[in-house]
């Protein structure tokens, strides 16, 4: 047997492993595990089926690059007023999510704040972004108003610049990987995560930050990397098919959006700190982590710390931990493809492949949260009519009530997996894609995609037991 057919035969075992490896698969959060009108078993060989056949199919039908420039096509103009409109309504959701944090009542299910920030801000942008491009530009509230300190600035002073700092080319998106971690701690370890006022305090703490920033650094050069959502919502508007440049918005090919991704520090870092604290999310809810977090909890009150800060700090070990586990496959992966030669860099290579983590990080956000977004996002409908949860109802919405048989729990089901295996088959056809413009040889670029096929198949493996791993 060939070295080529050895590596093929290897990993097409690994996949199958890869099939065999969940047992059975749940929804997320509100809803429970179904019982398939298949068994499960059957979607893990299905996944592995889809990725053998699609690393075949890319080995020997696409030995060129099909997606590194870009293919546009110009679909109409985007008005002045709407950036107006858009600032505005960002700015005026803004100050509801503060004034309800404040003023409103201070039970989560009843404030609009924690459902906005939690599920249509976290979650909902991110189906958004990746639907129509990047939304979230156009109604970013600090955005806007630093725009707005800019353009009065302009006009107060006669038409003379601000003078700003030279933004490091160091720090890169580092800014924008603290704020994703600071968001993900805030979600997944603060005991009081869901406390209204203590949720407007953090939101005009990270708006005044941005302000601070982008008067140092510039508006449009510190929205670029330094802003944490404004960086995290662009990088996976980048799957879209549609892009807007200036004022032209342009429908593009899919996926054509991901190899222009620009490579800054930073940015390796920030789509593992996003894939981990989501796989810390599902990990947090199954049995492995059950059976571990009480003997941390106690490590940690034998050193001292109160009951809650405790819980805290097991929360924020394990979320620490999984951030440098999906960092690590990574990076092992990065590592083997060097092997394959021609004299390119660790280094270089990690960030010539990044881009194929972004339909990833997609896939696992969707798989998690779907059944989040698709019931609790219901509960808009009533808190828009009564923000504060003292009983008002300004649009005739509050009796709404959330409808739990909107979606089935198989439908759900079939989503989750779905979301995991084209995330995965698009990230192998951008791994591909890359490695046939990187190396002179169409075997070595293949050869190179063994490793990759090896990172998906981990990730896949891990999205599917995680999955299965929240209802044992």
């Amino acid at each position: 047997m060939t070295r080529h057919a050895r590596c093929v035969a290897g990993a097409a075992l690994a996949l199958i492993a890869a099939g065999l490896f969940p047992s059975d698969a749940g929804a997320h959060g509100l809803v429970g595990r179904a019982d398939l009108p298949v068994p499960s078993w059957l979607f893990g060989w299905a996944a592995a089926i889809v990725l053998v056949v699609s690393f075949v199919a890319l080995a020997t039908l696409w030995p060129k690059p099909q997606l590194q420039e870009p293919v546009r096509r110009p679909l109409f103009r985007v008005p002045s007023i709407v950036d107006t409109l858009t600032a505005l309504i960002g700015v005026g959701l803004f100050a509801l999510v503060v004034y309800s944090g404040f003023a409103g009542a201070q039970q989560a299910t009843v404030n609009f704040a924690p459902t906005f920030i939690y599920v249509h801000f976290w979650v909902g942008l991110v189906v958004l972004s990746v639907l129509f491009g990047d939304v979230f530009r156009a109604f970013n509230p600090w955005l806007a108003v630093g725009r707005a300190a800019s353009w009065t600035f302009h006009r107060a002073f006669k038409g003379r610049e601000a003078r700003h700092l030279a933004y490091p080319d160091w720090l890169g998106r580092w800014p924008a990987v603290v704020g994703i971690l600071g968001f993900a701690w805030l979600e997944l370890a603060y005991v009081n995560k869901d406390d209204p006022s203590r949720l407007a305090i953090l939101s005009l703490v990270y708006a005044g930050i941005q302000l601070v920033g982008m008067a140092l650094f510039g508006v449009a050069r510190w929205s670029q990397d330094g802003d944490a959502f404004g960086v995290y919502y662009n990088m996976l508007a980048h799957l879209s098919s549609f892009e807007r440049i200036g004022r032209v918005l342009y429908a593009r090919r899919p996926l054509s959006g991901a190899p222009r991704l620009r490579l800054v520090a930073g940015s390796v870092a920030l789509l593992c700190a996003a894939i981990g604290s989501t796989t810390f999310d599902g990990f947090s809810n199954g049995p492995v982590w059950s059976s571990t977090t009480p003997h941390l909890q106690t490590f940690f009150s034998d050193l001292g710390a109160g009951s809650l800060n405790a819980v805290q700090w097991s929360s924020t070990v394990g979320l620490i931990g999984c951030v440098l586990v999906i960092a690590a496959f990574y990076w092992l992966g990065v590592l083997g493809i060097r092997t394959v030669g021609e004299g390119h860099a660790a280094r270089e290579l990690a960030g010539r492949f990044v881009h194929t983590l972004i339909p990833i990080t997609f896939a696992y956000a969707l798989a998690h949260y779907f059944s989040l977004l698709v019931f609790q996002g219901q509960a808009g409908g009533y808190l828009i009519s009564d923000p504060l949860g003292h009983g008002s109802d300004l649009f005739g919405t509050a009796d709404i009530r959330i409808n739990y048989n909107v979606v089935s729990t198989n439908a759900i089901w079939y989503v989750q997996v779905g979301a995991l295996i084209s995330g995965h088959v698009a990230g192998l056809v951008l791994a591909h894609d890359r490695a046939v413009s990187i190396y002179r040889k169409v075997q070595d670029a293949t050869r190179s995609q063994y490793w990759m096929l090896v990172v998906m198949v981990g990730f896949t493996s891990l999205g599917l037991w995680l999955l299965s791993a929240v209802n044992q």
